[in-house]
């Protein structure tokens, strides 16, 4: 299974971005999809959370500003960000879960500053 992020980049405190996750495999085949992040010198955290029947869950940190989405045609799951802020600033990595197996994306940068 590949699952290829894309969409970071540099964007200003309580500017937007929009990550892109694409798997290579049906989505409709996990379990549940999902977001992580990691900042510098942190731990890798658990952003957004999209299961097989469109139940989401999302980190308090990150409720109301951020929303994840998927399409099952197009095997993509995104993750809407908006009013970012500094402390959004990380890594964000795409993960699926199948039979309690974790796939992992090769993880695209966000960095919010001015």
């Amino acid at each position: 299974v590949q699952l290829q992020a894309c969409g970071g980049g540099l964007v200003q405190p309580g500017g937007s971005l929009r990550l892109s996750c694409a798997a290579s495999r049906s989505i409709g085949s996990f379990d549940a999809m999902g977001w992580y992040r990691q900042a510098p010198g942190k731990q890798r955290e658990p952003v957004a959370r999209i299961g097989s029947i469109e139940f989401t869950s999302y980190a308090d940190s990150v409720k109301g500003r951020f929303t994840i989405s998927r399409d099952n045609a197009k095997n993509t799951v995104d993750l809407q960000m908006n009013s970012l802020k500094p402390e959004d600033t990380a890594v964000y990595y795409c993960n699926a879960v199948s039979t309690l197996t974790n796939y992992w994306g090769q993880g695209t940068e966000v960095t919010v500053s001015s």
